[in-house]
């Protein structure tokens, strides 16, 4: 059996490694998965700042490399260009796009404040202080109560940017909604889930149905999983 020809540096519990690692499913392509931690060793190997995903490229043009390809934008370029079907890049005109640009900018709102609104400023936090067990439920609401704010205002703003109903531009599955989505299943996972909209938890309904999301559930936040 030939070997895959790609590696996915990062662990499942990785919001930005189970992206890469949704489209490679959806997309049908094959790959190995190295479950490490960022910061680790084995990280550092890859990323030159230690962070996750790399996608490490064993096959070039029918020549044997190990090209690492790093951050998750670059990658999710790349395998659209090696994976062109099932398409996940948005053309000019479809769902609120005008032009097709408008989706790597709902990716690059996600990305620069939906991470930190999500996993720094409230999931990691409420899951650290819950494993933890010295603080209630009451006390660890009011420690992240101004975190919870400010995310409650960043989901606010990115719902805005979706189509009312479908996928987050409608009718076509896209990069956004694969950037989106690994946040979101964390943030569902923890009590401060109950402030996902109708729109939002509707959205994350139809996401649920993919079978590439079902593939990657394993070892995640949402099944109850902490990192390696």
């Amino acid at each position: 059996m030939t070997p895959p020809s790609f590696t996915v540096i990062g662990t499942p519990f990785s919001t930005f490694t189970r992206t890469i690692t949704l489209a490679l499913t959806h997309k049908g392509i094959t790959f190995n998965q190295v479950r490490v931690v960022p910061h680790s060793d084995t990280a550092y190997e890859h990323h030159p700042f230690g962070f996750l995903p790399t996608l490490v490229i064993h096959e070039l043009n029918g020549q044997k490399v190990d090209l690492k390809l790093r951050e998750s934008q670059a990658i999710a370029r790349y395998i659209d260009r090696v994976g062109p079907e099932p398409t996940l890049t948005i053309a000019d005109g479809d769902g609120l796009t005008v032009v097709a640009e408008q989706m790597w900018e709902f990716v690059s709102f996600v990305g620069a404040y939906g991470f930190p609104a999500v996993e720094k400023g409230v999931v990691k936090p409420r899951v650290a202080a819950t494993d933890q067990g010295t603080l209630s439920d009451a006390e660890i609401r009011r420690t992240i109560a101004p975190a919870v704010a400010q995310l409650r205002a960043f989901l606010d703003k990115i719902e805005a940017h979706m189509s009312p109903e479908g996928y987050v531009f409608g009718e076509k599955l896209s990069w956004a909604d694969l950037f989106l989505y690994p946040l979101l299943a964390d943030l569902r996972a923890i009590p401060e889930g109950e402030i996902l909209s109708p729109r939002l938890v509707g959205w994350m309904d139809k996401m649920d149905q993919l079978d590439a999301v079902e593939k990657t559930r394993a070892d995640t936040l949402s099944v109850g999983a902490r990192p390696p």
